[in-house]
């Protein structure tokens, strides 16, 4: 272990949490949640990639194995903070015979890579699982290329499922993910004020997902919201794609 990835975590708690998360499921081959599919989306119809590119929270690699299939990608590398998903991304990359990819074990907030060495990088449901956000966005600048592309998601808060955690802490109850120690409370505004504090210029931004909570149920999906305009406010699942600026 590097000594950034030593000082990742001074608590091995977290750490053994994702490790056994990770170890309790699949690779996610299909690359069908609802942020992968916004991200399929937008690369398949307006976002040509090309050159080097980096996934950071790449989990057990099925999105990072679909990147590195794209027309223009010459390298991807997988990077996690649970080396049990690492592991697991790695064996199932060999088995579909995926070569162009290479892994590492990593944490978003002290990515042990050079400054200004990808062309793109992806950061999927990631940084609401870190103490400090806002270092794990500054890191992702640093180790961009100028004129780099940023592909992040993470949850928005800003609507009903934020009002079901907050009713969840008025009754003194925990709200969690399957167990993962952190869980930020996080709004898309806020989110897009961090990225273009950080120096990023935003390009594009809209979310999916709109949930109503349901008592003794799972939260009811209500479709797609219109006007689309405003409704992309207030979707769960928040999509943000910048550029650094420089040539």
């Amino acid at each position: 272990m590097t000594p950034h990835l030593a000082a990742a975590s001074a608590a091995a708690g977290p750490r053994d949490a994702y490790e056994n998360w990770h170890a309790r499921l699949d690779v996610d081959a299909a690359v069908d949640t609802p942020w992968h599919r916004q991200l399929r989306s937008r690369l398949e119809q307006s976002e040509p990639l090309r050159g080097r590119i980096l996934e950071i929270g790449a989990g057990r690699g099925g999105f990072a194995a679909w990147l590195a299939g794209r027309p223009g990608v010459s390298r991807v590398v997988a990077a996690d903070f649970s080396g049990v998903g690492v592991r697991m991304g790695r064996t199932y990359a060999l088995r579909q015979g995926i070569t162009s990819l290479d892994w590492a074990v990593a944490d978003i907030q002290s990515v042990p890579f050079a400054s200004r060495v990808f062309d793109a990088v992806f950061s999927c449901e990631t940084i609401e699982h870190v103490p400090a956000p806002a270092t794990g966005v500054k890191e992702l600048f640093r180790i961009l290329r100028p004129g780099g592309r940023l592909y992040l998601t993470c949850p928005n808060y800003l609507g009903p499922m934020g009002a079901y955690r907050v009713y969840l802490r008025l009754r003194g109850r925990r709200f969690t993910e399957e167990g993962q120690p952190v869980n930020r409370f996080l709004l898309l505004p806020a989110t897009l004020a961090l990225v273009r504090s950080t120096g990023f210029r935003i390009d594009w931004f809209g979310s999916t997902g709109h949930y109503l909570p349901w008592p003794g149920a799972p939260p009811r999906d209500l479709g797609d919201l219109r006007p689309s305009w405003l409704a992309r406010w207030f979707g769960l699942h928040s999509c943000i794609i910048a550029t650094k600026p420089g040539a």
